[in-house]
């Protein structure tokens, strides 16, 4: 079957879409379908086969809301041949023209709802807006709407209307690249991964140095390594300066694909603070952390928070809480034997099991 991605951007670009749509599309390959993506040419890596995934890149005028515009992605698509196109939210100019085109052309739509589409000040008027517009033209023209989590249905008011064709699928995570390493542990290390920029604030990353003060009282060595970068990045440093964290506070930018793995591997404990349920849709670097072997600390807004909790895999808090977080990641460094239930619960989500279900939908929709 051949089956187009339209993701805002496409690997080697970093982030919890782009990292979904690559892993799936790889392992759509490998079950004996042909797959494309469309998608901004960012960063600037031009046309090329990506692990047998043949990627156009278009060139992009500027960002409205995270969201590339590429002017020439309505016909990009359209000159596309394809059996079923399967877009994304939240980005919406790509879930929108693929949206448009697979209706004049009679083709079947998935669209995978990560997260809602939210902004504030002069931003939350136009998502408001998108929301009644094109968001319901969207979500009306798809045959399957992909959520990663039960949670979605909960915390996201739009999708009420549409519980039919909603399909729960988890994301997945490649086990056989993260994986436990024979590498030394930096002693009571914690890790924190995102992109630091404003799209990703309710990623917690300032609540989360706040309750780095007061593990601080505790555990007067403790180390927070902060990878990713962005807009941000200043301004998180300067609350660390503030909070006297300066030596306890490592932030060190993007990590090489090649270096992550080991990343994960040197730290202790993982933590991913989530505020927002309507945006935060699953957290795949709490998979990616917990492949390695290494317990979490998360809010029970994440997608598999419950699971954590039950398999005894890491720490499950409630959001905005100083106190708790900061006890929690106190209990995660002296409690150093939840690993191995880490590894067991990530190896539930292989990626080449999330393909297979995602392409029993590809089936049942052409």
């Amino acid at each position: 079957m051949k089956i187009l991605q339209t993701p805002a951007r496409f690997y080697p670009h970093v982030g919890g879409v782009e990292s979904y749509v690559y892993n799936l599309s790889r392992e759509l390959v490998k079950i004996g379908h042909d797959l494309s993506v469309i998608c901004a040419n960012e960063p600037n890596a031009g046309d090329e086969v990506v692990d047998g995934v043949k990627v156009k890149r278009l060139g992009y005028v500027g960002k409205i809301a995270n969201t590339n515009i590429t002017p020439k992605l309505p016909y990009a698509i359209w000159k596309e041949d394809f059996d079923v196109i399967h877009t994304h939210l939240p980005t919406p100019w790509s879930a929108d023209w693929s949206a448009v085109i697979s209706k004049v052309k009679e083709k079947p739509l998935v669209l995978t709802y990560h997260n809602n589409i939210i902004g504030s000040g002069f931003a939350s008027q136009i998502a408001n807006i998108y929301r009644r517009t094109m968001m319901k033209f969207v979500l009306g023209k798809a045959d399957k709407i992909i959520v990663t989590n039960k949670k979605q249905l909960k915390f996201s008011p739009f999708l009420g209307g549409y519980a039919e064709k909603v399909k729960i699928i988890p994301p997945g995570v490649d086990t056989k690249k993260f994986k436990p390493l024979k590498v030394e542990k930096e002693e009571n290390s914690v890790f924190f991964l995102s992109v630091l920029d404003r799209f990703h604030e309710y990623k917690g990353l300032e609540h989360l140095l706040r309750a780095l003060k007061i593990v601080k009282n505790e555990i007067n060595d403790v180390k927070l390594t902060v990878g990713g970068g962005g807009e941000l990045t200043e301004h998180y440093k300067g609350i660390a300066h503030q909070l006297g964290l300066k030596d306890n506070v490592d932030f060190i930018g993007q990590i090489a694909e090649s270096e992550l793995v080991k990343q994960y591997n040197m730290s202790e404990l993982f933590v991913l603070p989530s505020t927002s349920p309507a945006q935060e849709g699953f957290g795949i670097v709490l998979l990616e952390a917990m492949a390695c072997g290494v317990p979490v600390v998360t809010t029970d807004i994440v997608g598999m928070a419950e699971e954590i909790e039950k398999e005894n895999a890491g720490i499950v808090i409630t959001p905005t809480d100083a106190e708790s977080l900061a006890d929690a990641i106190v209990i995660g460094l002296e409690n150093k034997k939840n690993g191995k239930n880490a590894r067991r619960l990530a190896e539930r989500y292989n990626w080449r099991i999330i393909a297979k279900n995602i392409s029993e939908v590809y089936s049942s929709i052409s």
